[in-house]
């Protein structure tokens, strides 16, 4: 029987066309979520017993891929099963990712000419992520009656062991078809909302990590210009939802409002209408907090994130604001060592190295022999110790047997999560001092180095974007990013 391999799954429906199947997940989550919300209200009002919402559960879609298959090359490292058998996942919020189920759908289908199973998973939908507010200001009495009556989350079963290859599906379960299941995406939108500041509708699919606030003012700077100016965004968005419209192509206006503080790492979103745009993240300085973002942003599924952000040089020949282009990471952040061992190599995205080139290329007008000069490619070290000066004895040796060309505390990191998480990743670093050549970075010299160095290294990250979108998103998504046993949904 068609979906007889997918378990406990109710009212399991085949679809072969793609729209079909995505107005079925979003009613089953929207039936869903509003059991919960219309039982919330009535619990609000003082209704502490009787109906549960135990069976307000999100969708399942699955597929089930026959023995006898042919298997044949696609063109593309995502959209098709590794194997025969069966295959599925939960979802959530197909308001935010209809375009992404869509797409993934439509490949599954085309790709093994075969219908997908949309039907109610066995997956509770946690009460707070409905309902945002639900446990705010909650009394111990209306904590014990609200376990009774809604599904709160279980960490128990949050994790990455799909993403880090270590998942093994119960007898009987299917295969992953997707890196995250429902519960785990739906923690990362309400994480992402609370470092970031912003809500996750507004990021786009091309991110920009930076490490220093200047940055942050360039960007806006060059946004507003966008958005007064041009005819490619839709608005500029910031931190507390603040949407600055471009009111010549859109019907958005003004609203949100300024936070008091800033978040932990504010966002800042220059919005396309394909959601093709540009979001930069003031990350701040140490690999905690890239490890921390780059976890919940994967979940969005980006087309690749980029670091620009500074560096210490450690070639005597490097000038202070020369360009640093990593093809490789030393990792001694060891934010990640549990999840993906430093024994993994993190290759380069060749894409996305020629893209940073061709950037850097375009914005300074250097060529040839100039732009060898400027801009050096080669191995970058990324430490957890902001201090790693005062082991000069110690690291001066192991940077020279490295060929490391530069350090810095977050790039190691970015792009070993993207390598895990599957997210495309390129570093470009500008080199604001030189530690190993007595070259210390002092206020007035700083000061005068990002005055001249920050708004052009900027620029050249916003140029590389320009060029990945225009050559084509599908190539991005490298096979070296794809595993053994890869699920199928990119």
């Amino acid at each position: 029987m068609p979906g007889s391999g997918h378990g406990k799954i109710r009212s399991l429906k085949a679809f072969t066309d793609t729209d079909a199947a995505v107005r079925q997940i979003a009613t089953v989550y929207e039936t869903g979520a509003k059991r919960i919300r219309d039982r919330f209200a009535r619990f609000v009002a003082g209704e502490r017993t009787g109906a549960q919402t135990f069976e307000a559960c999100y969708p399942y879609l699955g597929i089930e891929v026959p023995s006898d298959e042919e298997m044949t090359e696609t063109g593309l490292s995502y959209g098709k099963a590794p194997y025969p058998g069966v295959y599925g996942t939960t979802l959530t919020r197909p308001d935010l990712f209809a375009d992404y189920y869509r797409e993934q759908i439509e490949l599954l289908i085309r790709h093994h000419n075969i219908p997908v199973h949309v039907g109610v998973s066995d997956r509770p939908i946690p009460l707070s992520f409905v309902v945002e507010d639900a446990t705010a200001d909650v009394t111990v009495e209306d904590a014990r009656a609200m376990r009774a009556i809604f599904h709160l989350p279980n960490l128990a079963l949050i994790d990455d062991a799909i993403a880090n290859g270590a998942y093994e599906p119960p007898p009987g379960a299917p295969l992953p078809l997707a890196l995250f299941t429902a519960e785990r995406v739906d923690l990362a939108l309400q994480r992402i909302h609370h470092y970031t500041g912003t809500a996750a509708t507004h990021f786009q699919r091309f991110v920009l990590f930076t490490n220093y606030q200047r940055y942050v003012d360039f960007f806006l700077a060059h946004a507003r210009k966008e958005i007064a100016q041009g005819d490619e965004y839709l608005a500029l968005v910031g931190p507390g939802d603040v949407v600055e419209p471009n009111t010549r192509l859109s019907t958005l206006a003004p609203s949100g409002t300024p936070p008091e503080h800033l978040p932990q790492m504010p966002a800042y979103h220059l919005v396309r209408a394909d959601r093709l745009g540009i979001t930069l993240v003031n990350i701040g300085v140490g690999p905690s907090n890239a490890r921390t973002i780059t976890d919940h942003l994967a979940v969005l599924r980006p087309h690749c994130w980029i670091m620009i952000g500074h560096c210490g040089g450690l070639r005597r020949t490097q000038m202070l604001g020369d360009y640093a282009l990593a093809h490789a990471y030393i990792r001694e952040d060891h934010v990640l060592d549990q999840d993906l061992p430093p024994w993994v190599p993190v290759p380069a995205i060749a894409e996305i190295q020629v893209a940073l080139q061709e950037a850097v290329a375009c914005v300074t007008g250097l060529r040839g022999r100039d732009l060898k000069t400027r801009m050096r490619t080669g191995t970058v070290a990324t430490t957890d110790n902001r201090n790693w000066e005062l082991r000069y004895n110690e690291l001066n040796r192991r940077f020279s047997q490295s060929r490391a060309i530069a350090v810095d505390m977050e790039s190691g990191t970015i792009a070993a999560n993207g390598f895990r998480l599957r997210v495309p990743y390129g570093t470009l670093l500008c080199v604001s001092d030189k530690p190993l050549h007595g070259e210390i970075k002092l206020r007035g010299m700083a000061n005068n180095f990002y005055r001249e160095r920050i708004s052009q290294h900027l620029l050249v990250g916003l140029e590389a974007i320009r060029i990945l979108r225009e050559q084509g998103v599908d190539q991005l998504h490298s096979r070296k990013l794809r595993s053994f046993d890869e699920p199928p949904f990119r």
